[in-house]
């Protein structure tokens, strides 16, 4: 990512009750799909899934990200 964008990412991640509630909204929405998951029959869509579970999963580590991102 770029600088510009780990800059105005900085404020969200810094907020200790804003960033606690979008972690609480991650894990939601991940028993969510793990739950459709378990019973989706279709290759591609569980895939799609999968893919959406890595990126909601990469919120936990995000404030570490955007951390790192702006000491490079």
């Amino acid at each position: 990512m770029d600088k510009i964008i780990y800059k105005l990412l900085l404020p969200l991640v810094n907020d200790k009750s804003g960033y606690s509630i979008l972690q609480e909204y991650a894990e939601a929405r991940i028993e969510i799909l793990k739950n459709t998951l378990s019973y989706e029959p279709d290759i591609e869509k569980i895939k799609s899934l999968q893919g959406s579970i890595t990126e909601l999963r990469r919120i936990k580590t995000l404030r570490e990200e955007v951390i790192e991102g702006l000491k490079n």
